[in-house]
């Protein structure tokens, strides 16, 4: 499917002519409606490629042919509205109306929403590990209400990414070549480097290859599909299955003030696409998953970690759960609820854990 062209403001622009264009409020009348939808990641990511090339195109189709209004997007794609860790409030100030970003760059906002990293080595299946985000969901409702009741905004949809593995500048085979290594990830997946004894970086994928090619960092926590559309095996040449998990730890959310101004048609609209869309987010990385894999093979050395690494890991992060629940429960939050949910909730799926996190 063709991709809409992004959005781009005309000419040099310059900050009066942005700021004028962030501050245009998303408008509704009986027969025209205007969203800005954006993110701070570009269309080569997988949510975000599916937010443009899906998510609008099929949110326009149905409004018009099932309502009397018109619908119209502004983007602004790779950060040009919003950057990654600037969304949620982008969405809340109502600077875009929609919005996509990764709960991982908000670790104060939404500590709790990072869950499945909290349990490492999980399902590597995205339609799974969204099916489970799905079950904490619908059991605790704090996980949904949060949005609105402190961030002005609707959450539409679940988000899942494709498995994590690693990729890096060099070979390694065991944990102790990773020793005081440089390497990338996006909040708490950085705790999955504490057994390893590398030093975790805090990245983004839009500056993802520029960090490895100027060794900011020599590797990145990252599903296969990243190292395939950023490029990033010219600068990572080894890509390493190590089995992290897939992890439902991003979100597509609407400002409220926008949600109350559409016409409740349109609203139904909405969230059909949405619930579509964020079940799109699982199938579609589960799919393309082998053919990254295989993609990656023909450009760069790609390997199965050693299993019993693998278990061992695990075996050495068995007590970081237990800590992360204390930790958010003193905060207030229902993590214990949500992390035993999750881990139920795998097991009634059919995913045997390599370790049983036990959390308290």
């Amino acid at each position: 499917m063709r991709h809409p062209a992004p959005f781009r403001s005309p000419g040099a622009v310059t900050g009066l002519i942005a700021t004028a264009l962030l501050l245009a409020a998303g408008s509704a009348s009986a027969d025209r409606i205007t969203l800005r939808i954006g993110t701070g990641h570009p269309p080569t990511v997988v949510y975000a490629g599916l937010m443009q090339s899906y998510f609008q195109p099929e949110l326009k189709r149905r409004v018009e042919e099932r309502t009397e209004h018109t619908l119209n997007f502004i983007e602004g794609y790779s950060g040009a509205i919003v950057k990654t860790a600037e969304t949620l409030e982008g969405v809340q100030n109502n600077i875009i109306d929609i919005g996509g970003f990764c709960f991982c760059f908000e670790p104060s906002n939404l500590p709790l929403h990072a869950f499945q990293t909290m349990l490492p080595f999980g399902t590597m299946d995205p339609t799974l590990s969204l099916a489970i985000a799905q079950d904490v969901y619908a059991a605790v409702p704090y996980m949904s209400n949060v949005f609105e009741e402190r961030f002005n905004q609707k959450l539409l949809s679940r988000i899942a990414d494709a498995g994590y593995n690693l990729g890096t500048s060099f070979d390694w085979n065991t944990v102790a070549d990773l020793q005081d290594v440089k390497i990338a990830g996006a909040g708490l997946n950085l705790n999955w480097l504490r057994y390893a004894g590398a030093t975790p970086v805090q990245g983004a994928l839009p500056e993802a290859y520029t960090g490895m090619r100027t060794h900011v960092y020599e590797g990145w926590i990252m599903f296969p599909s990243a190292w395939v559309q950023l490029n990033l095996h010219e600068v990572g040449p080894y890509y390493t299955q190590v089995g992290f998990g897939s992890i439902t730890w991003h979100g597509l959310t609407i400002n409220m003030n926008t949600w109350n101004r559409l016409p409740p048609e349109v609203q139904e609209i909405l969230l059909e696409v949405a619930a579509d869309y964020e079940q799109l987010t699982g199938s579609n990385n589960l799919e393309r998953y082998a053919d990254d894999i295989e993609t990656l093979k023909d450009l760069i050395t790609v390997k199965d970690v050693d299993p019993q690494v693998r278990l061992d890991w695990a075996n050495a992060l068995a007590e970081w759960p237990k800590e992360m629940v204390a930790e958010l429960e003193a905060q207030g939050l229902p993590a214990r609820e949500v992390l035993e949910t999750a881990l139920s909730a795998a097991e009634a799926r059919g995913y045997e854990w390599p370790v049983r996190y036990e959390l308290e």
